[in-house]
Parts: structure tokens; sequence; C-alpha cells
């Protein structure tokens, strides 16, 4: 039996504790009437405890993660240089692809209103909610008056930015900064471990969160939180079925319906180990199946698992409308631009840590002010989403390489279109 347990997956152990604390909190919501157990021993202590502590090892991570993982990427992103416009524009278009995902799921959120009607107004109060600000403000208060005070008050928006001009320091001043590269480098390991280990709590903080928020809410908070898991896959699939061929048709003028038939196993791997990294030597093999060079994909794909996070991008989008909504919180135009420009930076830093979009997810909250407190209602469907979002991280890889190999002319189109079968490799540099 205790083998068998320890054979469980992180992710389908968050799954059991979102289950059993809707249960929990259902059952106390309607069958339990004492109030001294009820509310003082169980709702504002044990599960008020447990869920906070949870959340506060969160809020404790996101900033230190962030900041190492921004400035390791972008340095060791430094590469770009050494095989030019392939370079520039796979990140562009990475870029491009990641703020049209968190739109779409800003657009969805505000029409479908997946968190109207939950009313989480009493659970926790918000604070500096970025509301309606004047773009000239919004773009200077990315601008850090003061570093070190952004580090630690959490200021994520400055954070980043100061993050970005180390990195690309840092990768200007490669061998004269071996040393501060070194400690970043290592920085960087310290908090994905320390990730990993916070993440072992995942379960129990989530059946706290879930058994607090429902034995308060009861069942009418089920259906907002279905209305958030189909608003996020209705992004998802516009993400992979509509804007991802459209760019494909648009900047190739190739067939997606040919991508889509020799894809889908990798997506289907993608979906079921929830992993972009694990997924990179499947996806290239298929990319060199229908003629891309491995001379662009083997430098495409692994930066695309790194810094494409469409997916997350969307689940970021979502549930920042369905936070807002929740606590009746009316977000202004700056705010929006707001989200889409943090989810994008989350993007580039998101390390590559089961979940570990729910913790930037906290950086994109903590952009506009929104209380991180909703993050453990939705976070425990978070792993049946992240299936589903991790193959759309795949999927959007795979056609920027595409893109980024026809441009370059390192895909032979008469393999990509069956004609003929592929050889050997193409080689441009």
């Amino acid at each position: 039996m205790l083998t068998k347990l320890k054979s469980i997956s992180l992710g389908n152990w968050i799954l059991i504790g979102m289950i059993l604390g809707l249960i929990v909190g259902l059952i106390l919501n309607f069958y339990v009437t004492n109030p001294y157990i009820k509310n003082i021993v169980l709702m504002d202590n044990v599960f008020y405890l447990g869920g906070n502590l949870f959340i506060k090892l969160m809020k404790m991570l996101v900033v230190p993660l962030v900041f190492f993982s921004i400035v390791v990427g972008v340095a060791s992103i430094s590469d770009v240089r050494t095989i030019g416009s392939i370079g520039g524009t796979t990140i562009l278009i990475y870029l491009i692809t990641t703020a049209i995902a968190v739109t779409i799921a800003l657009m969805l959120g505000i029409y479908l209103q997946p968190g109207a009607g939950l009313q989480m107004t009493g659970l926790a109060e918000a604070s500096n909610v970025t509301v309606n600000q004047t773009m000239p403000d919004t773009i200077l208060g990315m601008i850090p008056d003061n570093p070190f005070s952004s580090l630690a008050s959490g200021d994520m928006l400055p954070v980043i930015i100061f993050g970005l001009l180390i990195g690309i320091i840092l990768a200007k001043l490669r061998e004269e900064t071996e040393t501060f590269n070194k400690i970043f480098t290592e920085g960087n390991r310290i908090m994905m471990e320390m990730t990993s280990i916070v993440m072992k709590f995942a379960p129990i903080g989530v059946f706290c969160l879930m058994a607090k928020t429902f034995g308060g809410l009861g069942i009418e908070g089920i259906m907002p939180l279905a209305k958030y898991f189909v608003c996020v896959l209705i992004g998802l699939a516009i993400q992979a079925f509509l804007v991802y061929p459209t760019l494909l048709v648009i900047f190739t003028r190739l067939n997606p319906i040919n991508f889509f038939k020799r894809f889908i196993p990798v997506m289907f791997f993608a979906f079921s180990s929830s992993t972009s990294n694990a997924t990179i030597p499947l996806n290239l093999d298929k990319l060199s199946e229908m003629g891309v060079s491995r001379d662009v994909s083997s430098f495409t794909i692994p930066l695309g698992a790194t810094i494409n996070m469409d997916g997350t991008a969307i689940m970021q989008g979502v549930a920042v409308m369905f936070a807002a909504q929740a606590y009746g919180i009316d977000l202004g135009t700056s705010a929006l631009l707001t989200v889409i420009f943090t989810a994008v930076m989350a993007s580039i830093g998101t390390a590559g840590v089961p979940s570990v979009g729910l913790v930037t997810l906290t950086m994109v909250f903590n952009s506009v002010g929104l209380p991180i407190q909703a993050i453990g209602v939705i976070f425990g469907i978070d792993h049946l989403l992240d299936m589903f979002r991790t193959a759309v991280n795949v999927t959007g890889d795979a056609i920027c390489t595409i893109i980024v190999s026809f441009r370059n002319k390192a895909i032979d189109l008469d393999i990509y279109n069956g004609k003929k079968q592929p050889k050997k490799e193409i080689h441009i540099m």
C-alpha cells in the first residue's frame, strides 16, 4: 500500500487534495451545525493556517525565483548574436504569440465572466489594485527607483526590468563576470530546488484552501470553477487551432493540416507527460521528419521550452479575470496592459518545475494588486489544465520553428508536403 501511495504523482496528489477539500468544505457547509467546531476550530484555525501557510511559502518564492530565472535566462540567450536573425526572429515570434495568448485569455474572461457570482470579497481584501493609471505612469512605474526596495516589497515589474538589465550586462561582459554568472546560475538552481520542496506541500495547502473556501461558499462556488476550467480550455483551443495555423499560413503559405496530421503524436505525449522539456527529443525528431533543419530546431525548440509558454499565459490571463470578478474589482485598461506585459515576461522566467506557472501567477496578480488567495481556489484543477496547456506550448514551439526555418530557407518543402521522404539534414550555418 505504501509503495502505491509513493508512486502517485504530485499532480495527482494535488487533484486528490482538491477533491477532498471540496467534499470536506461542502460537508462543513451543509451538515456541521456546531459553530465552535466548524468556524473556530476548523475554518478559522486549521484550514486558515494550512492554506495561508502555503500561500506565504509561494509568496516567499516568487520574487527570487523570477529574478534569478530572468537573469540567467537572458544571460544564456546572448548566444543568439552568433546565429544572427534566426535568434532574433525566434524570440520575437515567441513573445508575440505569448502576447496574443494572454490577450485572448483576457477577452474570454471579460466575455464569459468565469468569476462572476463567486463573491469572494469576504475572504481577502485587495490592496493597491491597479485599476486605472495613465500610460506614462504605467511605463514609469516599470523602472525601479531603488531596485533593492522593489525586490524587498515584491514590486514585480521593476524587478523584471532590473533582472533583464543585469542579464543583458552579464551577457555582454561574459568573460569579465564569470563569478557573477556563477552566483546567479547557482542561485537559480537553489530556487528551483526550493520550489520543488515547497510544491510537495501543495496537496495539503490545496486541501485547506478548498475546504475553507467551499465551507463558506457552498455549492454555488462550483459553477464559477467549472466556468474557469472551460474558459481556459476555449482559450487553449483558439491558440492551438486558430492562431497557430493562421500564423503558419500567413508567414509560410504551408498547409497546417499536414502539420497536425504528423504532429498529433507529439501533442499526445506532451499531454500525458505535462512537461515541455521531456517532449524536446520527440519534437526535434518529428520536425526533422517534416523537413526542418536540425541546425534551426536544435536552437528554437529548447529555447521555446524555456520562454514560449502560451498555454501558461492563457491560464494566467483567465485567472486574472476570474479573481478580479470574484472580488468585484473592475480592472482598467492600464491594468490589463500591465497583465499582458507581466504575463509575457513571466513566460520568460517560467522554470521547468511542475505547476510553477501557478507560482509565477502570483507575480502577475501582484503586478495589478489582486489578492492571491484566489489562486488557492483554482490550484486544485491546475494539473488537468497543465496537461492541455503543455500540449499547446509544444505545438507553438513547433509552429514557430517551421516559420523561422521557412524564412531562413532551412526546410525542405517537398518533405513537408509529403512529396518525398527525409534523407539528410539541411545545414545552413
